[in-house]
């Protein structure tokens, strides 16, 4: 625990962008019909607006993506958490924006549209709510993001 005051608006804000910037990976909790509750680390690309995730078509997580386009997001520790509620529209490998695939990969050093024993499904995860603690004392005032807008 520390002693530290809690952060203001600004300042949870400009650090979420910043984590949202530089962090790899993140977790990926899905609920679906086909494959029950799922959590899954995957790496992401973000750009300003939305995430994009790859993983394999058959995987639990495309599955239930597929099936419920709802989807939670978690970054950092326990004790610096970010959390992203949103919704995840599947791309494939074609409908990618230019130069899109190219920064997927230089940033996550993994390429989902190289050859493979199994194809890989893109997501495009859109933001509808994002709340960032660190301790208790941060809980009143944890929401930055409501109904896909930021706060402040």
């Amino acid at each position: 625990m520390t002693d530290a005051p809690p952060r203001g608006l600004e300042e949870r804000l400009r650090d979420t962008r910043a984590r949202l910037e530089s962090d790899i990976d993140l977790w990926v909790a899905t609920s679906g019909t086909p494959g029950g509750v799922h959590l899954i680390p995957l790496s992401f690309l973000w750009d300003g607006t939305a995430f994009l995730v790859s993983t394999p078509r058959t995987s639990v997580t495309s599955r239930n993506l597929l099936a419920d386009d709802r989807v939670r997001l978690s970054f950092g520790p326990t004790r610096d958490v970010v959390i992203v509620d949103g919704t995840a529209e599947p791309v494939d490998i074609d409908g990618l924006a230019p130069g899109t695939g190219d920064a997927f990969a230089a940033k996550t050093g993994f390429d989902p549209r190289e050859p493979d024993e199994q194809a890989y499904q893109y997501f495009l995860i859109r933001p509808q709510r994002v709340q960032a603690w660190r301790e208790a004392n941060e809980l009143r005032g944890r929401h930055l993001m409501r109904d896909g807008h930021w706060l402040g």
